[in-house]
Protein backbone atom coordinates (compact mmCIF):
# COMPACT_ATOMS: atom_id res chain seq x y z
CA UNK A 1 0.00 0.00 0.00
CA UNK A 2 1.06 3.57 -1.18
CA UNK A 3 0.98 6.34 1.28
CA UNK A 4 0.19 9.50 -0.56
CA UNK A 5 0.32 12.92 0.66
CA UNK A 6 -2.95 14.41 1.08
CA UNK A 7 -2.57 18.29 -0.06
CA UNK A 8 -4.36 18.20 -3.58
CA UNK A 9 -2.52 18.89 -6.45
CA UNK A 10 0.79 19.37 -4.67
CA UNK A 11 0.49 16.28 -3.31
CA UNK A 12 0.04 14.69 -6.09
CA UNK A 13 2.98 16.44 -8.02
CA UNK A 14 5.05 15.92 -5.29
CA UNK A 15 3.78 12.03 -5.18
CA UNK A 16 4.45 11.03 -8.93
CA UNK A 17 7.84 13.29 -9.41
CA UNK A 18 9.17 10.86 -5.99
CA UNK A 19 8.01 8.08 -7.34
CA UNK A 20 9.98 8.91 -11.18
CA UNK A 21 12.94 9.77 -9.27
CA UNK A 22 12.76 5.91 -7.12
CA UNK A 23 12.11 4.45 -10.39
CA UNK A 24 15.25 5.98 -12.15
CA UNK A 25 17.22 5.22 -8.03
CA UNK A 26 16.31 2.00 -8.90
CA UNK A 27 17.86 1.61 -12.17
CA UNK A 28 21.21 3.63 -11.33
CA UNK A 29 21.57 1.53 -8.19
CA UNK A 30 23.21 -1.86 -9.11
CA UNK A 31 25.47 0.29 -11.96
CA UNK A 32 29.21 -0.21 -11.89
CA UNK A 33 31.38 3.55 -12.00
CA UNK A 34 32.59 2.08 -15.15
CA UNK A 35 29.31 1.48 -16.60
CA UNK A 36 28.14 5.17 -15.24
CA UNK A 37 31.19 6.98 -16.61
CA UNK A 38 31.25 5.12 -19.90
CA UNK A 39 30.68 7.20 -23.17
CA UNK A 40 27.92 5.97 -24.92
CA UNK A 41 26.38 8.26 -27.39
CA UNK A 42 30.30 10.28 -29.14
CA UNK A 43 27.85 11.48 -31.56
CA UNK A 44 25.69 13.85 -29.65
CA UNK A 45 25.81 17.24 -29.52
CA UNK A 46 24.65 17.51 -26.17
CA UNK A 47 27.02 17.48 -23.43
CA UNK A 48 24.72 16.23 -21.09
CA UNK A 49 23.80 13.02 -23.15
CA UNK A 50 26.89 10.96 -23.73
CA UNK A 51 27.07 8.96 -20.65
CA UNK A 52 24.96 7.95 -17.59
CA UNK A 53 27.04 10.18 -15.72
CA UNK A 54 26.49 13.60 -17.83
CA UNK A 55 22.77 12.50 -17.91
CA UNK A 56 22.60 11.94 -13.99
CA UNK A 57 24.70 15.21 -13.85
CA UNK A 58 22.05 17.34 -15.94
CA UNK A 59 18.93 15.08 -14.19
CA UNK A 60 19.99 16.71 -10.63
CA UNK A 61 20.70 19.95 -11.67
CA UNK A 62 17.77 20.70 -13.55
CA UNK A 63 15.64 19.51 -10.54
CA UNK A 64 16.77 22.66 -8.32
CA UNK A 65 16.72 24.15 -11.07
CA UNK A 66 12.67 24.61 -11.50
CA UNK A 67 12.30 24.86 -7.67
CA UNK A 68 14.56 28.32 -8.25
CA UNK A 69 12.40 29.27 -11.13
CA UNK A 70 9.21 29.17 -8.57
CA UNK A 71 11.20 30.72 -6.11
CA UNK A 72 12.50 34.25 -7.85
CA UNK A 73 8.66 34.33 -9.71
CA UNK A 74 8.03 34.78 -6.05
CA UNK A 75 10.66 37.50 -5.59
CA UNK A 76 13.22 35.45 -3.28
CA UNK A 77 17.18 36.01 -4.51
CA UNK A 78 18.20 32.07 -4.93
CA UNK A 79 20.98 30.80 -7.43
CA UNK A 80 20.71 28.14 -9.98
CA UNK A 81 22.79 24.95 -8.74
CA UNK A 82 25.79 24.09 -10.79
CA UNK A 83 25.93 20.60 -12.88
CA UNK A 84 28.26 18.14 -10.73
CA UNK A 85 29.92 15.37 -12.00
CA UNK A 86 29.72 12.56 -9.40
CA UNK A 87 31.05 8.98 -9.60
CA UNK A 88 29.10 6.42 -7.96
CA UNK A 89 25.55 5.27 -8.05
CA UNK A 90 25.19 5.87 -4.55
CA UNK A 91 26.67 9.54 -4.66
CA UNK A 92 23.90 10.30 -7.61
CA UNK A 93 21.68 8.36 -5.32
CA UNK A 94 21.94 10.98 -2.73
CA UNK A 95 22.04 13.59 -4.88
CA UNK A 96 18.38 12.94 -6.38
CA UNK A 97 17.32 12.60 -2.53
CA UNK A 98 18.50 15.79 -1.56
CA UNK A 99 17.29 17.39 -4.99
CA UNK A 100 13.79 16.15 -3.80
CA UNK A 101 14.22 17.43 -0.80
CA UNK A 102 14.93 20.71 -2.21
CA UNK A 103 11.00 20.56 -4.21
CA UNK A 104 9.61 19.54 -1.22
CA UNK A 105 11.24 22.21 0.58
CA UNK A 106 9.36 24.91 -1.77
CA UNK A 107 5.80 23.48 -0.68
CA UNK A 108 6.37 23.20 2.79
CA UNK A 109 7.56 26.91 2.26
CA UNK A 110 5.09 27.98 0.21
CA UNK A 111 1.95 25.32 1.41
CA UNK A 112 -0.84 27.11 -0.57
CA UNK A 113 1.03 28.40 -3.41
CA UNK A 114 -1.08 29.17 -6.76
CA UNK A 115 -0.49 26.16 -9.38
CA UNK A 116 -2.10 27.53 -11.95
CA UNK A 117 -1.64 31.13 -13.97
CA UNK A 118 -3.37 31.72 -17.00
CA UNK A 119 -1.56 35.29 -18.04
CA UNK A 120 0.97 34.76 -20.22
CA UNK A 121 2.98 37.55 -19.12
CA UNK A 122 2.44 36.35 -15.51
CA UNK A 123 3.99 32.94 -16.40
CA UNK A 124 7.80 31.87 -15.78
CA UNK A 125 10.29 32.41 -18.47
CA UNK A 126 12.47 29.48 -18.89
CA UNK A 127 16.04 29.83 -19.75
CA UNK A 128 15.39 27.67 -22.82
CA UNK A 129 12.24 30.18 -23.83
CA UNK A 130 9.33 28.38 -22.52
CA UNK A 131 6.82 30.14 -20.42
CA UNK A 132 5.26 28.13 -17.13
CA UNK A 133 3.17 28.12 -14.52
CA UNK A 134 3.78 26.47 -11.08
CA UNK A 135 1.80 23.14 -12.26
CA UNK A 136 3.58 23.05 -15.76
CA UNK A 137 6.86 23.66 -14.46
CA UNK A 138 6.38 20.49 -11.87
CA UNK A 139 4.97 17.95 -14.69
CA UNK A 140 7.59 19.16 -16.78
CA UNK A 141 10.04 18.31 -13.80
CA UNK A 142 8.35 14.82 -13.66
CA UNK A 143 8.53 14.04 -17.48
CA UNK A 144 12.14 15.35 -17.83
CA UNK A 145 12.69 12.13 -14.88
CA UNK A 146 10.70 9.59 -17.08
CA UNK A 147 12.25 10.80 -20.35
CA UNK A 148 16.18 10.49 -18.87
CA UNK A 149 15.34 7.13 -17.07
CA UNK A 150 14.23 6.12 -20.81
CA UNK A 151 17.25 7.61 -22.06
CA UNK A 152 19.91 5.30 -19.65
CA UNK A 153 17.75 2.14 -19.98
CA UNK A 154 18.40 2.84 -23.85
CA UNK A 155 22.35 3.02 -23.09
CA UNK A 156 21.97 0.06 -20.88
CA UNK A 157 20.89 -1.74 -24.04
CA UNK A 158 23.48 -0.46 -26.08
CA UNK A 159 26.37 -1.94 -23.68
CA UNK A 160 25.02 -5.15 -23.08
CA UNK A 161 24.93 -5.69 -26.95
Amino acid sequence: MNKYRDNGAIGALLDEYEKAINELKSLIKPLDNDTIATIIDNKTNDADCRSIQTILSHVVASGYTYVVYLRRGLGESVDFRQKQKLDTAQEYIDALNKMFKFNEAFFRDYPDYDLEEYNIEKKILTRWGQRYDGDQIIEHAIVHILRHRRQIERFLLKLNQ
